[in-house]
């Protein structure tokens, strides 16, 4: 049984998804299940995890709702402001919302390198591990040393990393990125997404090989039992389709047992998010 771990839903609004750029024009227009269920379908992917790409709780209550409807969604991770004063009121109201599996925050877009270190952030979090909550580290490679600080001070946090920490790809820079990573790796209780590779490579003329030095960086260091695959849909389709993103994956996988290939495709992320 394959899980998609990482996949985003919306309605399209120029304001709200300014960060889809001219380059990724293919991707402004509204993305939905109906979409997303055929493509799962014919790719023998039986469920996804639907993850917040608007800091709203509007943005929760919509893939919650859509959660409700479609029951190949899984799970759901939302978004909350973890800063706020009332982040325990807020989790609260959530209470009894079995699909709401976690929470993000965007920080590859903060600018403060610390942001994460901060006593309302460190509130925040500490808030969703009192309620069993995931938290997925969205991050660039210069905010790895910074979340390595932050999964050491929550042991019993359960944390993954989305993307690979975005390695820089296109430029082929490894080195820096690796050590962090492993840094990371050392951890326990920290995963890590295979996800949103082709996004971070030349959009048009990315290879299966390129990509080989990240993955063999991220497999030696957590082990297949810490690492789940995501595909980025719909974000991926500007540098690849469904298949091809997911080929990848595979074609990595092809000399691993059996039983490596469950826990990567699918095992991992059911028992990370606790999906049913």
């Amino acid at each position: 049984m394959i899980i998609d771990s990482h996949q985003h839903f919306w309605r399209y609004e120029q304001k709200k998804h300014d960060w889809i750029d001219d380059e990724m024009s293919a991707i402004r227009r509204d993305f939905t299940p109906k979409d997303l269920e055929p493509i799962l379908t014919a790719n023998g992917v039986s469920g996804c995890v639907a993850v917040q790409a608007d800091q709203t709780l509007a943005e929760t209550d919509f893939l919650l709702d859509l959660s409700d409807k479609h029951s190949f969604i899984k799970g759901v991770v939302g978004w909350v402001d973890l800063r706020a004063d009332d982040v325990k009121e807020q989790l609260d109201k959530y209470a009894g919302k079995d699909k709401l599996k976690g929470f993000r925050h965007v920080i590859q877009g903060e600018e403060d390198p610390q942001f994460m270190l901060r006593p309302a952030f460190l509130r925040g979090i500490r808030a969703l591990g009192e309620r069993g909550y995931t938290y997925d580290l969205l991050i660039l490679p210069h905010q790895i040393l910074a979340a390595v600080e932050l999964v050491r001070l929550f042991p019993e946090q359960r944390f993954v990393v989305d993307h690979l920490a975005k390695p820089y790809i296109k430029a082929g820079y490894v080195a820096g990125w690796e050590i962090g990573m492993k840094a990371l790796a050392a951890l326990p209780n920290v995963m890590c997404k295979v996800s949103g590779m082709v996004t971070e490579a030349d959009y048009q003329s990315w290879t299966e090989e390129e990509m080989k030095p990240y993955l063999d960086v991220v497999f030696e260091a957590w082990g297949t039992e810490h690492i789940l695959f995501g595909s980025d849909w719909p974000v991926c389709r500007v540098a690849a389709p469904y298949e091809r993103v997911l080929g990848l994956v595979k074609n990595y996988l092809s000399s691993f047992s059996d039983l490596e290939k469950k826990a990567v495709l699918g095992g991992n992320c059911r028992s990370f998010y606790g999906l049913e």
